[in-house]
């Protein structure tokens, strides 16, 4: 474990715990045995020199969208956790690396992300990563509130 992982409060939370969940789901050849949470999840962390490397336009590899996918599973892990029906997410990308990622509870569609240049998808720190996995869960724990007979279906 490294010092920041050890000092660093976000690598205690829900979101952050699921995420590591769900890379560890992930890796079938047990690449991440032995790695710390802040190892595995920096591949989320799209610095600006990091988005330098990158090619402004390209096509995601499986490694990438399996990371979009991760994500997206996450917050809906924890959309379950919260109101206690069954969250299911769904990414639907082109080739091109555009596309939606929903999540539905019941009828209801609780997420509606457009996604763009997937082959870029990450966050400026674990903080932002954090930040808007929050506010895709509020947006959707509201809508669950609003229209429950719904959701409920």
């Amino acid at each position: 474990m490294s010092l920041a992982t050890a000092t660093d409060p976000i690598f205690d939370t829900d979101f952050i715990k699921e995420m590591a969940r769900q890379m560890r789901a992930l890796d079938t050849y047990g690449t991440y045995a032995g790695q710390s949470v802040e190892q595995i999840l920096d591949p989320y962390i799209m610095t600006k020199e990091r988005k330098a490397e990158i090619p402004l336009i390209g096509d995601p590899d499986d490694i990438t969208i399996a990371r979009v996918k991760a994500f997206y599973n996450a917050i809906a892990v924890l959309i379950e956790k919260e109101c206690k029906l069954l969250a299911v997410p769904l990414i639907h990308l082109t080739h091109e690396g555009f596309g939606r990622a929903l999540i539905t509870v019941g009828k209801l569609v609780v997420v509606d992300k457009t996604l763009r240049d997937v082959h870029r998808f990450g966050f400026a720190s674990f903080s932002k990563m954090k930040d808007e996995a929050d506010k895709l869960l509020s947006v959707a724990i509201e809508r669950i509130g609003m229209h429950s007979e719904v959701a409920g279906l």
